[in-house]
């Protein structure tokens, strides 16, 4: 299991090299599915013709264009020939066919082994030319370099430092210019590469240089150098050079140049900037003039990010064996794609307008068909009709459509930075590595838990300043507010309503403008829980966003999707008032302008402590559906069919996702106090008990996983107990009473129910831990086997409950595992052999005891719910209630117990919480529906009810059959109640 490392805010936010995968190489001698037909191009030209994408981003740069790509892919072929529409086709093609499929790659070596030499030293003697020297000290003060990955040798690990300078090594960059060769020259000298600015073995290129562009200006910027420019430069030079290295192969066929892309971008490096004036001339998609590449580098010269792509063999091309002009027509078209990918993973895609999306979607035919219906219900297909119908779906699509600019967003990030700073103590980042690993040739579809409004903007935040472009947000149209609305539009965000029950046209142009996000590359950001979690719960997942974005997928399945879950975890929360009002059954404040501008002082005056977001394990859109619809061939699915199958998928990805984002959780000081705290009466401890309780919960989480392998993505505080309380402490959630037998320390009222919060979204990670400890509360003797037993049979309503990962047999393993820890902590003892072994606790109000009663304590309000439903099921008999009718007296019924013992945690009384655990009962066919809707049971259900007896207290079970209410005397009781005067609301 991962620890933290706790940093201070922006550092935690610095660029970190990617993690360079495997690359595509590893796999060419498996045979290739064939390529799937490829969709014509957009008229915005956003996208990328061809699979070649796959090429690029896989078999150059598997880590280049990480969590967003702004082209269409296919994965993972990487076809150079098939699927493009002749509008997407390279100048310089000239009408000649393509290779054949089998002609499918670009072959590179597989690296064997891990490098060991350090490569990161400037060669002997400086033998650039003079006018190289001299601009670059000119230069020096004004460009500072961040270079990915800090060590390009990594993409070659069987070369050594010498093979670097020895074999013949050709930079390929996307533009030419004069300040991209000297940049070049200097970042292949501080990683201790060969010089670009000094010309190959025999000089192929005739150029005396290393380097190559794409660009397709008529002369180079070095061309007023005579020294440089020894021959006339052809309009298209960049097919030109590579014509005259691949010629020079054929020629020697002892020669293998190494091409290596080189991407350079002057003003977007992940490194936080400065100087608003700056933003308007940071990196874009435009090729700009001198003029204004002199002023990026000197306003935006000290961000500059360098990232350099593995190494290419040309004789490994050669050796295709296709004609001389079709193979430079390959290369050049592979590799202006890669750079597309590039640019795209780094500023973002080259993004359409708002006005232009727009016409896209309303253009679209689902678009036209509901504007048609529309009509048809309004008064029929008159004129007047279908202009209405037009203009309310032109009015839903500028309602609902983002406008993306990347100057606001590199605005917003200079204001969050030190806003992050004064609020937070620090933001750390897990995992995200993995992200630029997995992401590559795929839409990624960010899936975090809900939390904070601040959620939309810490994520979109550490995306960008990691280098990772920001998402397009769905965010709620009650945070369309004026002026904050319109800067987060400019930021990604896209409004949607909260219900789109009965309106189909704003249904189809939403979809509709998914698809189109889909289809263009863009990545995407939701919440699939609908709202933020007022308990610290996941909260069931609603599929309707998920369901557009499989069926966008299904239309055009040419780029594969990939969902990435995203824990964010905090230690206070902004709304924690809010909340706490909402818990108690006042209603939802309605967001406006003027509460958020009169709670701005009071949010940059408070300590939240820290912030962690994890990402955790993506999931392959292909994969679920592989397994829920083996029946799909992989062709596109129309609009207006709905697979059997859609539902049952869409309901096991959401599923997965929120199993997922639990399995990235993160567990810090303010979750461990509050699980120890809040298991006593008066929510206090005695210093010494709070930090045993605190080192057994650590202890619980280092030996026994979560998750095994890469699933387990859960980090834990690195802090010592006696740490974690001085933090409570300083964060103003933990109180300190001095007493002369030894301090007390403990929370207040309100701060308890808050940290039931935080107690809560860790409270899966102790499942097994509580559930033992729990059955210990009212037995001091308990079999092995009794206690695995019971455990299967409640593991399904847990599992539904908390979104856990095992299964029956694997939460059973993990049991014994547990077991092993309690026993070797003293907190069990194994007295006897017999009947698979007989566990006992200590006798008394022993420390062991007192211990295993605070594990326990965070499910035992779980194990009250499912004893109240059962109740007053069988209390009011079989065919009596209705699902929803149980639902009500199950919530009635913990409310009174609420009131009239012990306080319970605010989710105690959830209507959704029971909601779930009929649910639960329905599938696992212990009770169903009569022809009535009337819910009917067997025998089976007393007997689950009997087991309650070894979890639950005597005197507490009697009591929740007092409380818990019948049917036919709560009808009796609102007959006879005085009817109430009519309301003026």
């Amino acid at each position: 299991m991962p620890k933290q490392t706790p940093l201070p805010f922006p550092e935690a936010a610095a660029s970190a090299p990617p993690v360079v995968g495997p690359t595509a190489a590893d796999d060419l001698t498996a045979p290739r599915p064939p390529a799937e037909p490829e969709a014509p191009a957009s008229e915005a030209g956003a996208l990328v013709e061809r699979d070649d994408a796959a090429s690029a981003a896989e078999v150059i740069d598997p880590g280049a264009a990480a969590a967003h790509s702004g082209s269409r892919v296919d994965a993972p072929t990487a076809s150079a020939n098939t699927g493009a529409s002749p509008s997407d086709a390279d100048p310089d093609r000239d009408g000649v066919p393509e290779a054949d499929p089998a002609q499918a790659e670009l072959p590179i070596a597989a690296p064997p082994a891990p490098l060991t030499t350090d490569v990161r030293r400037p060669p002997s003697g400086d033998r650039r030319p003079w006018w190289a020297r001299l601009l670059a000290r000119m230069m020096a003060p004004w460009v500072a370099l961040t270079i990915e990955p800090e060590a390009p040798a990594e993409h070659a690990p069987d070369w050594n430092a010498a093979d670097w300078h020895q074999r013949p090594v050709c930079y390929v960059l996307e533009d030419y210019g004069l300040s991209n060769a000297l940049i070049l020259d200097r970042a292949c000298r501080e990683t201790g590469l060969p010089s670009p600015l000094q010309p190959l073995p025999g000089d192929p290129l005739g150029r005396k240089r290393a380097y190559v562009a794409l660009s397709r200006r008529n002369a180079t910027a070095l061309s007023s150098l005579p020294s440089l420019s020894p021959q006339p430069v052809s309009p298209k030079s960049h097919s030109g050079s590579l014509a005259r290295l691949l010629d020079a192969h054929r020629a020697d066929p002892a020669l293998d140049v190494q091409l290596v892309p080189v991407s350079i971008f002057v003003g977007r490096a992940p490194d936080r900037s400065t100087g608003w004036f700056s933003v308007l001339f940071s990196e874009n998609w435009t090729l700009v003039g001198r003029f204004r590449r002199l002023l990026g580098i000197l306003l935006n010269g000290r961000h500059t990010l360098v990232r350099f792509s593995p190494p290419v063999s040309l004789r490994a091309i050669v050796d295709e064996g296709l004609p001389p002009e079709r193979t430079v027509r390959k290369l050049s078209r592979v590799l202006r794609t890669h750079f597309r990918l590039i640019r795209a993973a780094v500023i973002g895609p080259d993004l359409s307008t708002r006005r232009l999306l727009v016409d896209r979607v309303l253009a679209s035919p689902p678009v036209k068909d509901a504007i048609a219906d529309e009509a048809r219900r309004n008064g029929g297909p008159s004129d007047k009709t279908r202009a209405d119908a037009w203009k309310k779906a032109h009015a839903a699509a500028y309602e609902i459509a983002a406008d993306y600019s990347h100057p606001v967003v590199r605005s917003l990030s200079f204001i969050l930075t030190p806003i992050w700073n004064r609020i937070y103590r620090g933001v750390l980042v897990h995992h995200l590595d993995r992200v630029k690993q997995d992401a590559p040739g795929h839409e990624v579809v960010y899936v975090p838990c809900h939390r904070s409004h601040m959620d939309y903007l810490l994520l979109s935040y550490l995306l960008y300043s990691r280098g990772i472009v920001p998402p397009h947000i769905v965010a709620g149209i009650n945070l369309n507010l004026p002026v904050i609305g319109a800067v987060l539009r400019k930021g990604g965000a896209f409004f949607i309503r909260r219900s789109i029950r009965g309106s189909a046209l704003y249904s189809a142009v939403l979809s509709e403008y998914v698809a189109q996000l889909v289809a263009g590359g863009y990545s995407i950001e939701y919440f699939i829980e609908g709202g933020r979690s007022r308990t610290g719960r996941l909260l069931q997942p609603k599929g309707g966003m998920i369901v557009m974005t499989v069926r966008a997928f299904l239309r055009q399945p040419t780029r594969p999707v990939l969902f990435q879950p995203v824990y964010i975890g905090y230690e206070k929360l902004m709304e924690g008032t809010s909340y706490l009002d909402e818990l108690t059954g006042k209603p939802k404040q309605k967001e406006s302008i003027w509460a958020l501008l009169a709670g701005i002082p009071k949010v940059l005056r408070s300590n939240y402590g820290q912030v962690v977001v994890n990402f955790g394990e993506p999931i392959r859109l292909n994969d679920m559906l592989a397994q829920h619809a083996p029946d799909w061939n992989g062709q596109p699915v129309p609009e207006d069919e709905k697979p059997a199958w859609l539902g049952t998928t869409v309901d096991a990805l959401a599923e997965q996702i929120q199993v997922n984002v639990n399995r990235a959780a993160d567990v810090n000081p303010i979750n461990l106090l509050a699980l120890a705290l809040l298991s006593t009466p008066k929510h206090a401890m005695g210093e010494s008990d709070l930090l045993a309780q605190i080192a057994l919960s650590k202890t619980l989480l280092a030996e026994v996983p979560y998750s095994e392998g890469d699933s387990d993505r859960v980090t834990v505080t690195p802090h010592t107990p006696a740490e974690i309380v001085a933090h409570g402490e300083e964060i103003n959630v933990l109180s300190r009473t001095a007493h002369p037998l030894g301090d007390v320390l403990g929370v207040s009222g309100d701060n308890a129910v808050l940290l039931s919060y935080f107690r809560n979204n860790v409270l899966h990670l102790f499942t097994a831990a509580s559930w033992i400890a729990c059955c210990f509360q009212h037995n001091r003797r308990m079999s092995l086997p009794g206690v695995l037993r019971l455990g299967r049979s409640v593991y399904p309503f847990l599992q539904a409950e908390l979104f856990l990962p095992w299964n029956e047999d694997q939460f059973a393993r993990r049991l014994e595992r547990t077991i092993a820890v309690f026993v070797r902590e003293g907190l069990l003892e194994k007295v006897s052999d017999e009947d698979g072994g007989v566990l006992a606790r200590n006798a008394g109000q022993t420390d062991e005891v007192f211990r295993l009663r605070a594990i326990g304590h965070s499910l035992q309000q779980a194990f009250e719910r499912y004893y109240i439903a059962i109740t007053v099921l069988v209390k009011n008999g079989a065919g009596t209630l209705s699902a929803g009718e149980l639902e009500s007296l199950c919530q009635l019924a913990a409310q009174r117990l609420s009131l009239l013992y012990a306080p319970a945690a605010p989710e105690f009384f959830d209507k959704t919480l029971f909601r779930g655990f009929i649910q639960k009962l329905r599938e696992l066919r212990l009770v169903w529906a009569d022809a009535n809707g009337k819910l009917t049971f067997d025998e089976r259900l007393d007997a689950w009810a009997r087991d309650a007896k070894f979890i639950l207290g005597r005197e507490l079970r009697h009591t929740i059959e007092k409380v818990s209410p019948e049917a036919a005397k709560r009808e009796a009781a609102a007959d006879a109640a005085p009817e109430a005067p009519a309301s003026d609301a």
